[in-house]
């Protein structure tokens, strides 16, 4: 049976204004012109979240699966058709228990894989990481979890500067696991090394990272020169001015640049008190900030509010559209599977009004009820 929606199509290379999206079972068949077409709504890929901690009042940082399973089911409803739990830094046998929870819900398909932010960062740029946990990486801890996980670890952030890094950042690539390059006091030097030894992301671009001098241009200069390294880019308006938002767009390139959530448990909750790695963090007016100090923690964005903030500060459709979905699964290694309204790929799609509002959601061919 084949199934047609139809309307204004966001392809990889542009937009087809009156288009139609072929799908058989859950791939793509055809992606072409249906001149029959009036005034239908915009039809964009799956969101691709590869950064998120959680959402609707549940939180992939405990490790618990329940939980996990009611946070990926509130971001779909909102388009990610596709995401990485991240957690944040914790014990070691936290890791472990979460990498062992979370293994079954990779192999069905609610998770796309786990992704450990810490705990081997930068004590000086942890943010909202609770410095309690952080310590040098460790490739003995490394190499553990991603024997247990069978490969549901799909990345590491990590400081380079701390160390072991490089050596934990060449156990990760040998391993297929993506090592990003986040919360880090790291001079231009010590990131260029570790894009030389293979890391490939550059988490939450700006947060959490030595700001740019012009005598030390530190990491987020060296990120953004890399023409291997995607940089992730949190579009809430609080993270980033939009200033910066575009400008990090522009030199990296829409196939660079990648827009993520970072979200927390309080994403689509009311605001109040709410807790991130053992931490307490109260959200007013919808920012997500540490009781104790202030510092921003996380987020309560989405991926449909990040595609249209984006929109809103000057990016145009199409180049969002890679950045919510084309690039990030590119990043992760999941590009030859998914993330594009393209033939052969799984058929995840988003239809969106013209306030780019979400309409409908479909996974693997299967319309969200």
């Amino acid at each position: 049976m084949t199934l047609r929606v139809t309307g204004k199509v966001v392809t990889p290379t542009g937009v087809i204004r009156q288009g139609c999206v072929e799908i058989v079972g859950d791939r793509i068949r055809a992606v072409a012109e249906y001149p029959s077409v009036r005034d239908g709504h915009w039809i964009v890929p799956g969101f691709v979240d590869m950064h998120t901690h959680g959402g609707g009042g549940h939180t992939f940082t405990t490790g618990d699966a329940d939980s996990a399973r009611e946070a990926a089911a509130f971001h779909l409803r909102h388009g990610t058709t596709t995401l990485l739990a991240s957690l944040v830094s914790s014990p070691f046998e936290l890791m472990r228990d979460a990498t062992a929870a979370f293994r079954p819900l990779v192999e069905s398909g609610v998770l796309a894989g786990i992704h450990f932010e810490g705990p081997y960062l930068s004590a000086d740029r942890c943010g909202a990481q609770n410095p309690e946990f952080l310590r040098d990486p460790s490739t003995e801890e490394l190499a553990e979890l991603i024997e247990l996980g069978g490969g549901a670890v799909r990345m590491v952030t990590l400081a380079p500067e701390r160390a072991g890094a490089l050596a934990a950042i060449e156990l990760l690539v040998s391993r297929g696991v993506v090592a990003a390059v986040g919360h880090t006091d790291a001079t231009w030097q010590q990131t260029r090394a570790a894009v030389a030894a293979g890391a490939s992301v550059g988490t939450h671009l700006f947060n959490g990272m030595r700001p740019v001098h012009h005598r030390e241009p530190g990491p987020v200069a060296a990120l953004l020169d890399s023409p291997n390294v995607v940089c992730e880019l949190v579009a809430d308006g609080v993270h980033l001015h939009d200033g910066m938002l575009g400008f990090a767009t522009w030199v990296a390139g829409p196939e660079r640049a990648a827009l993520i959530t970072d979200a927390m448990a309080a994403a689509g909750m009311p605001d109040g008190e709410y807790e991130l790695g053992g931490q307490v963090v109260t959200v007013v007016d919808g920012v997500a900030r540490l009781s104790r100090d202030g510092a921003i923690a996380g987020s309560t964005l989405t991926m449909d509010a990040a595609l249209r903030h984006a929109v809103a500060a000057g990016i145009a459709l199409p180049d969002a559209a890679r950045m919510v979905a084309t690039t990030p699964a590119r990043a992760i290694g999941l590009g030859d599977r998914l993330g594009a309204l393209q033939t052969g790929l799984r058929a995840d799609l988003v239809v969106l009004d013209d306030d780019l509002n979400v309409v409908r959601v479909m996974r693997a061919g299967a319309w969200l009820e």
